[in-house]
């Protein structure tokens, strides 16, 4: 029995696993839970992400991933053995080669971190990627020939903006505005609007049920439940689509200028092939309501939605391990 190669889109937010000729077969938070007295993992993936906010002292739940790099290198080396394992793809004297994603413009210290927790996680030979080129294959495009295709992956951590031609970048911007950065921006909204405290998950679900980023594209309403923090007792207030496209405005004006600066370093013909083609948007930021429409407005260019923008890097990783022989050369038929 020989190991199976794999890919993984190892997000902030979520870990993806794609496994050859089997498809993603894993899509999990990148949480652990630890218990810091006995210093032993207690859960890992959803089963963590539930703890969130919701643990006793000494149980910490832990994000090893922070704007895309490693910010804890021992717990995210638990964590991705923990999935490897349970996906099974070790062979009987083999071990599974790994092609993992990194955002553009890390360091090569973070790119060496990544890449050690994935060799001690188990993998024979890892291969890097950069996230907005796997992305843009798992999205469909065509990178391969030499005309511009444009890319804008919003994740959890980071938000990476480049343009393709030849199977390669060609310019290109990675900033630590994604996810991650909204939800917090909401939070700090309700808590000075509001005086009302409360934790990431409820800012989450706002962004997700009735959050816009393109002003009057989305008029909703949605009561939330928090810690006052003048009487320090439980209250509950109604939220509106038009506050959260006002507490996002900041962020969303950042990723807005990053896709401009991408787009002013890009060659002319490159550039023309872009108006036509149109940006493809992927990434878990591709759903935010409205964002397509803001892109859009603002660059003076099509926007598309990839079909399935959270699963589009691990959906790359899938096309490029069918090549895998010739990623170790840099090119892909």
């Amino acid at each position: 029995m020989f190991a199976k190669d794999i890919g993984i889109d190892l997000g902030t937010a979520n870990v993806l696993i794609h496994v050859k000729g089997q498809g993603i077969i894993l899509n999990e938070p990148s949480v652990v839970a630890i218990d810091r007295n006995q210093n032993r993992v207690l859960a890992v993936g959803e089963e963590a992400r539930q703890m969130i906010g919701r643990t006793p002292g000494n149980i910490m739940a832990i994000r090893p991933l922070k704007d895309g790099v490693i910010a804890d290198f021992d717990v995210t080396e638990t964590m991705l053995k923990h999935f490897i394992h349970k996906l099974n793809v070790k062979g009987f004297l083999s071990k599974p080669r790994i092609l993992i994603c990194c955002p553009t413009n890390i360091t090569s210290v973070e790119q060496k971190a990544i890449r050690e927790a994935a060799e001690k996680s188990g993998g024979k030979k890892v291969f890097l990627e950069e996230e907005p080129k796997v992305a843009a294959i798992g999205a469909g495009m065509d990178i391969f020939q030499p005309s511009g295709n444009m890319v804008v992956d919003i994740g959890g951590g980071t938000a990476d903006i480049a343009v393709l031609s030849m199977g390669d970048i060609v310019t290109s911007s990675s900033i630590k505005m994604a996810g991650d950065k909204f939800d917090q921006e909401i939070l700090n909204y309700v808590k000075k609007q509001y005086k009302l405290l409360i934790g990431e998950r409820t800012a989450e679900d706002i962004k997700i049920n009735i959050g816009t980023v393109f002003p009057g594209s989305r008029k909703e309403e949605m009561d939330i439940r928090g810690r006052d923090m003048v009487s320090g007792l439980p209250r509950t207030i109604t939220i509106h689509s038009k506050e959260v496209e006002e507490a996002l405005h900041e962020p969303i004006e950042t990723i807005v200028q990053s896709a401009k600066m991408v787009l002013e370093k890009t060659p002319p013909e490159l550039s023309a092939d872009i108006i036509d083609r149109g940006i493809m948007l992927t990434g878990g930021g591709a759903l935010l309501h409205g964002m397509d429409e803001l892109l859009a407005d603002q660059l003076k260019v099509p926007v598309l939605i990839a079909e399935h923008p959270m699963d589009a890097v691990a959906m790359g990783t899938g096309i490029m391990l069918k090549n895998i022989d010739l990623v170790t050369r840099r090119t892909i038929i």
